[in-house]
């Protein structure tokens, strides 16, 4: 083992131990060592074991761990904070701006374990509510992990979303546009991209030279019809190249292996005639069934429906008629509800369900019973001064740690609608968290079941749950079940969307926003539910005002409350 190791060793080990809070002295003196020795022109494993303890910098407790290393290869005391600290909390330290201190609070006050969860409270204007933590460093630290995801070679959907248009009309520049089709995850809307996919009626030896730039992406892998790039800000592009005819190759590439396969061996026998369209309806039209959209290109069982012309219309995101979960700076929102309200009318939405987080949330400044009063006065006054738009009562309740809700009922009868939603104790196995889900389902006050799982897409993956109990125990219960919005969440997953419809559950798709430009991620919501098979009939959020009022109130006389 070199200094260089040794010295890396000395110092993630004061930097643990910083963040368990232990004595700064303590921690001090390794983080010293760790300077000392990496600046050491000799080698320690070279230097005899007994002119170790004379060294400048290193006494005896450094000296010994030194020995220890040289030894063996490996430090206990290290190994041990290693493995009593979250992987998630470890990683944290690749983060610029912010250090040992820091990571304290967020573990231990925030109760946050990954960098992904980090990002979505800084979403949540949650860490200027801790001390250390203004506006500045939330905005550092969300742009310093947003540049540390980006190199990480798995992206949401959303992101993808924003340099779409970048690569897409680099490409349509470089080459012809009527030579470029995107295809793959990105056209099917998967929730998260490993790569960009591409159809380009060019061959290898055509494309290669169009890329060789002043800063050429990295080309990671080429085959006689793929080229796989890797982009400046970490994203894989893969090119599909040389294919004769663009209808096939397009359809080949965008629908997944199952639904592929299963297509051809029921149409074994489709002809292509060189480069016959543009995009691939037309291979639909030859087999003699409907055409699937590449959202829904996912199974077999969709090219049945295709065959009885039995497609949804899917839900689009002009369909949605509200905002449904919203915070507000009532609790950990940014901006006052009537600003919410006035963006809301201003994008052409009838009403908006403020529904900011409840008492046992202080991380998040939940509302006190007393604060919840003030509030109703307060959205009283906006619905008379904004009128026809409507503003509806509601709160994100706390499912607590037994199932339970955060108030009793004569306060949550006071709502016009209540979102129940498990924020804390997420470690759970799957019997705990059913049974915490399905007794605040059966709560008669229940109205929405929000974000089943408490996922995290590429952070944490939420809590086991049997999406099939849950879905029937809301039907039994007439709970509709959310499919929040944020592009990190985006849960309930749109794999038990069609299951729900089965069961006459409705969905709603819902932003859960904590800003104004959080209400733009009803588009992704949307996409997702797409692939699910959502039609707006059957989305909560799609219903006009009218409707939703008749809705709430026959639910609320099938409730008997």
């Amino acid at each position: 083992m070199d200094n260089s190791a040794i010295a890396d060793n000395f110092s993630l080990l004061s930097k643990l131990m910083d963040i368990h809070g232990e004595n700064s002295f303590k921690t001090k003196t390794y983080s010293i060592a760790a300077f000392n020795i990496d600046k050491m022109p000799e080698q320690l494993k070279d230097t005899p074991r007994e002119k170790l303890f004379s060294i400048k910098g290193i006494g005896d407790s450094v000296g010994k761990k030194v020995i220890e290393m040289l030894d063996t290869g490996e430090l206990k005391v290290l190994s041990e904070y290693i493995q009593k600290t979250p992987p998630g909390v470890v990683e944290m330290l690749n983060i610029k701006g912010i250090g040992p201190k820091k990571i304290n609070t967020i573990w231990k006050e925030m109760e946050i374990e990954s960098i992904g969860e980090l990002l979505y409270a800084c979403n949540e204007n949650r860490l200027t509510l801790f001390k250390g933590f203004g506006g500045k460093t939330q905005a550092n630290v969300q742009e310093a992990i947003e540049f540390y995801l980006q190199n990480q070679g798995s992206f949401l959907y959303a992101q993808i979303d924003e340099v779409f248009p970048q690569v897409d009309n680099y490409l349509k520049k470089i080459f012809s546009p009527s030579d470029v089709r995107v295809t793959g995850a990105f056209r099917r809307q998967e929730p998260i991209i490993e790569e960009l996919e591409y159809v380009v009626m060019e061959n290898n030896q055509l494309v290669k030279p169009k890329f060789q730039t002043a800063q050429p992406p990295e080309l990671l892998e080429e085959t006689a019809t793929t080229l796989l790039y890797k982009l400046k800000n970490g994203l894989k592009l893969r090119l599909y190249t040389g294919g004769k005819n663009r209808a096939e190759e397009l359809f080949k590439t965008t629908g997944c292996k199952e639904f592929v396969e299963a297509f051809n061996k029921d149409y074994p026998n489709l002809k292509y005639k060189g480069d016959e369209t543009e995009n691939d309806e037309i291979v639909f039209e030859k087999a003699g069934i409907a055409f699937v959209p590449p959202m829904l290109r996912e199974t077999a069982a969709i090219i049945d429906k295709a065959k009885k012309k039995s497609l949804p219309e899917l839900i689009q995101p002009g369909d949605i008629r509200s905002i449904i979960h919203s915070h507000s700076n009532w609790s950990d929102g940014a901006p006052t509800i009537e600003e919410m309200a006035k963006e809301c009318i201003k994008r052409g939405y009838e009403y908006m369900v403020i529904s900011d987080h409840s008492k046992v949330a202080v991380y998040a400044n939940g509302l006190s019973e007393e604060r919840i009063r003030e509030q109703h006065r307060y959205v009283d006054e906006l619905n008379g001064k904004l009128k026809p738009f409507k503003i509806f009562k509601s709160i994100e309740c706390d499912i607590l740690n037994d199932g339970s809700m955060d108030y009793a009922d004569k306060i949550l009868a006071t709502f016009d609608l209540v979102i129940a939603s498990v924020h804390s104790n997420l470690k759970m196995p799957e019997e705990k968290a059913m049974a915490r889900l399905l007794k605040a389902i059966e709560n008669p006050y229940t109205t929405i079941l929000g974000h089943m799982t408490g996922r995290l897409l590429l952070s944490r993956n939420g809590y086991p749950v049997d999406h099939k109990k849950i879905i029937e125990a809301c039907a039994a219960n007439q709970v509709v079940i959310e499919l929040n919005a944020h592009p990190r969440r985006l849960d309930m997953d749109w794999k038990w969307i069609d299951y729900a419809l089965q069961k006459k559950v409705l969905i709603s798709i819902d932003p859960d926003a904590h800003y104004l430009e959080g209400f733009d991620d009803v588009k992704y919501g949307t996409l997702a539910a797409q692939k699910g098979g959502l039609t707006k009939e059957n989305n909560l959020s799609s219903f006009t005002l009218k409707q939703f009022e008749e809705w709430l109130s026959k639910r609320k006389k099938l409730k008997g409350i």
